[in-house]
């Protein structure tokens, strides 16, 4: 059985085509980047694991999806000889609200109800809608599959999901708590368990997904009780360009101050604060790094403000959770960064955590740094989202 998956963006649809009769293996992969602009662009493996980048006008997802197709069946590039090779179609969809707490298979029906969550992650589930009619147009009798973002934190607990805010407005509105990355969380804890050979039953976990974007689990036999992501995906942890937790009386002062329309006040706190709020300057992690080791005090300030919010809610799910066994570190930071690894695990000193200095050395691979001695392990788990919805869309078929 061949899948692929597809995660549509609001200007961009990565993809992964996995060939599942061979244990999952991937024989294509690649992203559309930069849809609607002058210089968009679909961005491939090649066989010898280089990258080729072609260039082309894609004014929506519809052209950016068509394209995808074009390479995958292209005598050049492709990795199969023609569309009826696909057996189904998995896409990432981010928000599922309370309707949706597992992945399923795709109808009409199921398509309306993702289309009433649109407001919620109005930058993301209309062009998951696109990418959903756009392969029923072109492969109508090839089955889709959603897998929510949002459904592996539907087992919180109502205290955990609740604000504090009149209950009515839960009840019209859906005002809570509803999380996010939850592929990645629910891939990464199993995934732990099953490489330390320990049974998720009994297992207390912390699972960190943290990178441009970054969000922190509790999760208590292979179960999500709390996770630092909200009603959107600003709540919580510091990121790339989200400020992350913010007093509600702040952003009604800045709108009267600057007379700000809701959505520019969005877009301060979405796409303009954070990491790069701070430095003035990139989002990136890495780029702050540098900066700080050459001397750059925003960049010190950043970086001081970005570890210490990781740190406290891990603290505060340890509390949660009545203890912690295992923490997962995953993302582009977790996976990569061991300056910041160190960081981390050296402030967890209180828990009886101790980091293996030379193993901590790595970059993107599955390994424990914490030593055999510590009284919680940390292992790194490189997340993979994608196979899970393939995974997903494989078992629902």
């Amino acid at each position: 059985m061949k899948i692929l998956v597809l995660n549509c963006g609001s200007s961009s649809v990565k993809y992964k085509l996995f060939d599942m009769a061979a244990g999952g293996n991937v024989i294509a992969a690649g992203g559309v980047e930069k849809i609607g602009l002058p210089d968009s662009c679909n961005v491939f493996k090649l066989a010898d694991g280089s990258k080729k980048t072609l260039l082309r006008n894609m004014p929506t997802h519809t052209e950016a999806i068509a394209f995808i197709f074009e390479i995958l069946t292209s005598s050049e590039y492709g990795a199969i000889k023609s569309m009826s090779e696909i057996n189904a179609v998995g896409h990432r969809v981010v928000h599922g609200g309370e309707k949706f707490n597992k992945s399923v298979l795709i109808t009409e029906e199921v398509l309306n109800q993702i289309e009433q969550c649109a407001d919620m992650a109005p930058l993301h589930n209309p062009a998951n809608i696109e990418g959903i009619r756009t392969i029923a147009k072109i492969l109508p009798s090839v089955p889709q599959v959603a897998v929510f973002d949002t459904a592996f934190h539907q087992t919180m607990p109502k205290k955990a999901y609740m604000y504090a805010i009149p209950y009515s407005l839960y009840e019209i509105y859906g005002i809570r708590r509803y999380g996010f990355h939850g592929t990645s969380h629910r891939y990464v804890s199993a995934r732990a368990c099953e490489f330390l050979g320990i049974p998720v039953e009994g297992t207390k976990m912390i699972t960190c997904h943290v990178g441009n974007g970054g969000s922190i689990t509790a999760i208590k036999d292979g179960k999500s009780v709390d996770t630092t992501m909200g009603f959107t995906p600003l709540e919580g942890l510091m990121m790339g360009t989200r400020s992350g937790d913010i007093d509600a009386g702040a952003v009604t002062y800045l709108m009267n101050k600057n007379n700000l329309k809701p959505a520019e006040v969005s877009s301060l706190l979405n796409k303009q604060s954070g990491v790069q709020g701070i430095t003035g300057g990139s989002s990136d992690m890495r780029d702050a790094q540098a900066a700080a080791d050459g001397g750059n005090d925003r960049a010190k300030l950043a970086i001081d403000m970005y570890m210490y919010r990781w740190i406290k809610y891990i603290g505060a799910y340890t509390a949660a959770l009545g203890g912690v066994d295992v923490i997962v570190l995953t993302g582009g930071v977790g996976e990569n960064q061991a300056p910041l690894r160190k960081i981390l695990v050296d402030n967890l000193a209180f828990l009886g955590i101790k980091l293996d200095e030379e193993a901590n050395k790595c970059r993107g691979i599955e390994r424990v740094i914490s030593t055999p001695d510590s009284k919680v392990k940390v292992v790194i788990i490189p997340t993979d989202e994608e196979l899970m919805i393939a995974q997903d869309t494989m078992n629902l078929l």
